[in-house]
């Protein structure tokens, strides 16, 4: 939150108590027998008197009335004093200061009145609070020094202050925020050798460019200027200039209070060498662990970001190592003769850290031993700050939980024990879901399914699903237990049902109607790869009309039958390092699985395929996506080919965009695409939010190009097709929305083009 208001207010200087008050006091001192107050409305007589140093049977002087009267205007209730004596009675007269019944707010819009109100109760102007004057005026410049620092210089705000009956106030602020202005220029004054763009390069403030409009990287901030004078001193000092300066910084404006132009003026210094590096204080783990860790090296230039980086390294170490309060400082020995420098790393460890408990809050439905099992941090051991975050990572890819929050709180009484506590927050693990979209490749895709993720409470998984579109119809039930052994060795049973009409799908006329049951294991090999294994048992029958199909699918069936029996030996291996699994914007994952037909089967065969995801995040908001899917298939013993219905495809929104789903690579007699045994893909996708919606994980945009093709048995890169294009993709409360425009480079007349594509409720 933007703080308005910061400095404590004085409330009155010794002249200003005096102001507008009278002082009438007996020229002689007497002895005070009774007090009395007058002009008191909401203020009590008891909060006066508790103000006040002097007391009934006090002797009241001159001296003392001047006492008396400035504790009572120090209380900041009243706007006038006086002091009288009547005998032996002392008379206070007061005019309270007006309460505030109301404070409106009229033409922000860059700073929120929730967030001004806040900041002007801080200094005690709020509704029903007394109304002070000076408050308001301090208000009023602080509110204007806030939008200067914004760059807004023509802002201007005015209050109006209305007196109300029994001593109210009401106060209206208006304010004008005026138009930001804008940076027609930023000069560095003493660089040598470095140029202005090679500098400016780096900064979050420009002049006038192209997408400022959008950007706003030219309007002005005090607070964006500072950060870009430390991007400065880095860009210096990471390539050696280690008295690197910044001597002033001027900003003027120009007469019309619309442009604004910024002068940093430097001073270089010279290129220092690291003479030697040192690792000093209490080396608690052994140096031959650490020194893999050290960045810089003798005789490189000196880069404060690589000394920086290593002390970040060797804490991290030591963290990992049970010393989570150690502390590595980089002292540099300056030879300004020979222009080098000596590093010493000092390492502070602290006292090792011990974790007495593990604890578990909020699962209600979730058996503990459920989240213990994702633990890799253990009771009495040292604590590891890369054990406990990888355990949070493990209990967050469960499914389970919509949040899952760590901490660990020292134990009272100790300085080297701490709890591990992971607080999660269960979602419902049980879905009943139906609904209906839309694709142009599948039609009218209709869905429903029960699953239960965490079947009471014990983490394993149960479903049932039904999903019918133009192309495919199918009903699956499916079960896994994740830890069917104690290492996390998973079980899972399936059996489908499905029916396919490849002619919808855009390729030659015939459809299947297939069964299958299996059984699958998973093994891990690590924290994040794994190994599956997997059998299953096919029933394939096929449904063809002779008078359409070219020879190839016709020879098939003459040679092989229209029903096959098949028993599938699968095996896969997937390493998974994404930050999320829907909009992932940094990490990847790749994948490598196989499937062969077992002797005893009516078609023998083999098919393996390669995928490999990479997110990289160019800045804060903005990813580059790369992608790359192999795939190769082929026959063994007696059989001649591949399968024609086990064929890949390409082209499409999951493939090569631009292109009418599955319609690249071999055609039959007729024109329509058969599939090959060789599959070769690859997307590279600018990602970027949506105007105005930076954080958001439901929306997101990017420009892509895209590469692929099928072939049968041999690659040829040249055949390869390419598109360009935008994309938009939308996890909407309805169901997913990917949108896409794409423009094919180098289709050729056989080629089916689809510029716009689009599919609702399928997926993304």
């Amino acid at each position: 939150m933007i703080k308005i208001i910061r400095s404590t207010l004085i409330t009155f200087s010794l002249v200003a108590l005096f102001v507008g008050s009278s002082l009438v006091v007996a020229a002689e001192s007497f002895v005070i027998k009774d007090i009395k107050v007058n002009g008191l409305q909401r203020i009590t007589a008891g909060a006066v008197f508790n103000a006040l140093s002097i007391k009934l049977g006090d002797e009241f002087s001159d001296q003392r009335s001047g006492d008396a009267i400035r504790e009572l205007f120090g209380m900041g209730f009243f706007s006038d004093v006086s002091i009288d004596q009547n005998a032996d009675v002392l008379i206070i007269n007061v005019t309270e200061r007006p309460a505030i019944t109301s404070i409106e707010l009229d033409g922000n819009k860059d700073i929120e009145t929730e967030q001004l109100l806040t900041a002007f109760e801080d200094v005690g102007m709020a509704v029903g609070r007394v109304f002070n004057p000076l408050v308001l005026d301090k208000v009023k410049k602080e509110l204007l020094q806030q939008y200067y620092n914004n760059g807004k210089y023509s802002a201007s705000v005015e209050t109006k202050v209305t007196t109300l009956e029994r001593n109210r106030v009401a106060i209206l602020i208006n304010v004008s925020e005026g138009s930001a202005a804008s940076i027609k220029k930023i000069n560095i004054v003493g660089n040598k050798s470095f140029s202005d763009e090679e500098i400016l390069g780096s900064f979050e403030l420009t002049g006038p460019t192209l997408i400022s409009f959008y950007t706003n990287s030219d309007q002005y901030s005090k607070q964006k200027l500072s950060a870009d004078i430390e991007r400065l001193s880095s860009f210096y000092q990471d390539r050696g200039y280690i008295n690197f300066k910044v001597e002033s910084t001027q900003v003027s404006i120009s007469p019309d209070e619309n442009g604004i132009y910024i002068t940093i003026n430097v001073k270089e210094g010279v290129v220092h060498t690291v003479s030697e590096v040192k690792l000093a204080g209490e080396l608690v783990v052994s140096p031959d662990k650490l020194i893999p860790f050290v960045s810089v090296q003798p005789d490189d230039i000196f880069s404060r970001k690589k000394a920086t980086q290593t002390s970040e390294n060797i804490t991290t170490l030591l963290g990992h190592e049970g010393y989570s309060f150690a502390n590595v400082n980089m002292i540099p020995e300056i030879d300004a003769e020979t222009s080098t420098v000596k590093i010493t790393f000092f390492v502070d460890p602290g006292k090792r850290v011990y974790v007495r408990r593990v604890i578990m809050q909020g699962n209600v439905k979730t058996r503990d031993e459920v989240l213990r099992r994702e633990v890799r941090q253990m009771e009495a051991a040292p604590i590891s700050t890369l054990q406990v975050e990888r355990s949070k990572d493990r209990l967050s890819r469960l499914g389970h939980f919509d949040e899952v929050d760590v901490e660990t709180p020292a134990v009272a009484g100790t300085n080297d024990q701490v709890d591990v506590i992971y607080s999660v927050k269960e979602k419902s693990s049980g879905n009943i879901l139906a609904g209906a979209g839309f694709s142009q490749s599948q039609g009218l895709v209709l869905n429903a399914s029960i699953s239960q993720n965490n079947f009471l409470g014990t983490g394993k998984r149960m479903s049932a699903s039904f999903n019918n579109s133009d192309v495919n119809t199918v009903y699956s039930l499916g079960y896994t237990n994740p830890y069917y052994t104690i290492d996390g060795v998973s079980r899972g049973f399936n059996i489908s049902y499905r029916t396919t009409d490849a002619e919808e799908a855009n390729t030659s006329d015939y459809s299947t109607e297939t069964f299958n049951t299996g059984v699958n294991f998973g093994l891990p090999l690590n924290e994040r790869d794994r190994v599956g294994l997997g059998f299953d048992i096919e029933f394939t029958s096929l449904d063809i009309d002779d008078s359409l199909v070219v020879n190839r699918i016709s020879d098939f069936v003459r040679e092989n039958g229209d029903s096959y029996t098949n028993f599938k030996l699968s095996a896969s291996w997937g390493t998974d390092s994404r930050n999320r699994a829907v909009f992932a914007n940094k990490g990847g994952s790749k994948r490598l699985s196989g499937i062969i037909t077992l002797p005893g089967s009516d078609l023998e065969f083999y098919k393996l395929t390669y995928n490999q995801k990479h997110y990289f995040a160019v800045t804060k908001h903005t990813t580059l996506y790369l992608n790359g899917n192999f795939g190769y298939g082929d026959s063994y013993g007696d059989a001649e080919s591949l399968p024609f219905f086990e064929n890949y495809y390409a082209g499409g929104k999951n493939s090569v965009r631009g292109f009418t789903d599955n319609t690249l690579g071999p055609k039959d007699e007729f024109g329509d695409a058969i599939g090959g045994s060789v599959k070769l893909v690859g997307n590279a996708e600018y990602i970027f939010p949506v105007p105005f919606m930076p954080e958001s994980k439901t929306v997101r945009l990017s420009t892509f190009m895209d590469a692929g093709n099928v072939y049968d048995d041999e690659i040829d890169v040249g055949d390869l097709r390419y598109s360009v294009g935008v994309s938009a993709k939308w996890l909407s409360p309805f169901g997913a929305l990917s949108v896409s425009l794409a423009m094919p480079l180098n289709d050729d007349e056989d080629d089916e083009v689809q510029v716009f594509q689009f599919s609702f409720g399928s997926g993304i």
